[in-house]
């Protein structure tokens, strides 16, 4: 059992530096001015594989000897650990077998791929992997290079503590670091406690992937039945021996983040720096924000461990539509009757809307969805009472998963109603109360029968209308389209209307 004084040691002569590089430790301006405090961003999303998995994996393989290289190496990883596996293979002359789960992002695969790493797919996730990769190391002789249960790659990850104490010689209150099986945290904790015991380490974990923190909490390790597959990068079921002994004796605190707060992450980090952080690189900068809002400090010192950058690109749509970490989701019913819907939006006032749908079912009443921009993530109650109060039945979907990954895409469909009906596309400037300018210019003879908007985050706001216009109306109906003075396009005779719509 290895002390912390002994991990000290290993830690100051590992040997990372052949392949990785000392990353920057970078303000993030627009993250420390928003919180109130200094935030520090250790960038190992610019290491070489674009992950800090490579420190671990070089120092455990540098350490082997000449007829364990010849038989070659074999790991089980996610992908950033494959990548240093492979990474450092190559470095070293030597082969390397990668045994991934069959839920990996393709951008891992193929990263591992160019680096001329043999793969296999197996299982779904890490522990399927690694079960899969100690039979093969029985059947072919291969060393296991472990992702985390290793005192060699715990030594090599714990080189970024290192930099990060030498790059910030200053106040430094703690460091945010996220956790999956434990070996990034386990090296960083034991040297930071070994040098300054007062700077707390923190760590952060997807709530649906939190072995470490219930095996901490237990007091002996906890296998998950289910991980959650987001945060793939750390999505264990059962932590290490080595790291557990050391998390449970180093770590201050653990954490536990949601989706939307690692999406929201992700998106300050691209605010502050123009890079895009994979889902378990955010989970620091989610951590620290969720520890500085429920602490109220200001004036403070952290930092957080950016540890990768693997995004898969077919997740970003995802990751931009749950960013909006204070959005507010409502479904609203009001009177079917002329004037209604405008009062509605007028309501709405100054708030930036993120979603509108609407489509007429009811003679007597309407539903609809929609998403406001908020403050504070308790201000969906106060708005939900302020339109009941106001007379418009009003149920919060702030915190309804169906509502934010389904209903959202499908309120709509045919209506027997919507006699008359003309579809029109139409796109204006987007600005904060732009949605109800362009209700407010809406000629009022008309019916509005289909609403939808979103925003998509640009310059020009699109709407899809539908009026119920009869056929007399023709001619008036022309001059308000010219005198609206917004770009707009009739999409009535479009198949996909007529299918689904109409």
């Amino acid at each position: 059992m290895l002390s912390v004084s002994d991990y000290l040691q290993r830690i100051l002569t590992a040997k990372v530096y052949d392949v990785a590089r000392e990353t920057a430790l970078q303000f993030a301006p627009a993250l420390s001015a928003r919180w109130s405090n200094t935030v520090l961003l250790k960038r190992e999303d610019e290491q070489p594989v674009f992950s800090f998995k490579l420190r671990g994996a070089f120092n455990k393989m540098a350490g082997l000897s000449p007829e364990q290289l010849a038989r070659g190496v074999i790991c089980a990883s996610a992908g950033n650990h494959a990548q240093g596996v492979a990474m450092s293979a190559r470095r070293l002359g030597c082969a390397a077998t990668i045994v991934m789960p069959s839920t990996t992002p393709r951008v891992k695969v193929d990263a591992v791929s160019a680096l001329g790493a043999t793969i296999v797919l197996h299982g779904d996730s890490y522990s399927d992997a690694a079960q899969r990769a100690l039979e093969l190391e029985k059947e072919h002789g291969f060393t296991l290079v472990h992702p985390f249960d290793d005192p060699a790659v715990i030594a090599g990850q714990g080189t970024i503590a290192v930099e990060i104490l030498r790059q910030c010689e200053g106040r430094l209150d703690a460091v945010f670091v996220p956790v999956g099986g434990g070996g990034l945290i386990s090296g960083m904790a034991a040297y930071i406690k070994a040098i300054r015991p007062e700077i707390q380490v923190i760590g952060v974990q997807a709530g649906d992937s939190d072995a470490m923190a219930r095996s901490v909490a237990a007091g002996q390790r906890v296998e998950l039945n289910d991980v959650g597959l987001f945060c793939d990068g750390t999505a264990v079921k059962v932590v290490g021996h080595e790291t557990f002994r050391m998390a449970r004796e180093l770590v201050d605190d653990f954490l536990m983040v949601d989706t939307d707060e690692v999406c929201a992450a992700i998106k300050d980090v691209f605010q502050d720096t123009r890079s895009i952080l994979e889902p378990a690189g955010a989970l620091a900068v989610a951590g620290l924000k969720q520890y500085v809002e429920r602490h109220q400090c200001v004036g403070h010192t952290f930092v957080a461990v950016a540890s990768g950058a693997n995004m898969n690109f077919d997740r970003l749509r995802f990751v931009a539509e749950r960013a909006e970490e204070r959005e507010a989701l409502f479904a609203v019913t009001i009177p079917e009757e002329r004037g209604s819907f405008r009062r509605f939006c007028e309501l709405i006032g100054p708030r930036s809307v993120t979603e509108f749908n609407y489509r007429i079912s009811d003679t007597d009443e309407a539903h609809i969805f929609v998403g406001l921009s908020t403050v504070e993530r308790s201000e969906s109650v106060a708005i939900t009472a302020e339109f009941m109060a106001d007379g418009f039945p009003t149920i919060d979907l702030t915190h309804d998963e169906l509502a934010k990954e389904h209903v959202r895409h499908m309120v709509g469909g045919r209506s027997q109603l919507a006699e008359d009906e003309r579809l029109y596309r139409f796109l204006f400037p987007e600005r904060p109360g732009a949605l109800l300018r362009f209700l407010s210019s809406m000629h009022t003879d008309w019916n509005i029968s289909l609403f939808h908007y979103r925003n998509q985050g640009s310059d020009y706001g699109r709407v899809l209308v539908g009026l119920q216009v009869p056929p007399r109306d023709d001619i008036s109906f022309r001059t308000f389209l010219e005198t609206l003075a917004y770009p707009y396009e009739e999409e009535s005779g479009n198949p996909v209307y007529r299918l689904f719509l109409r």
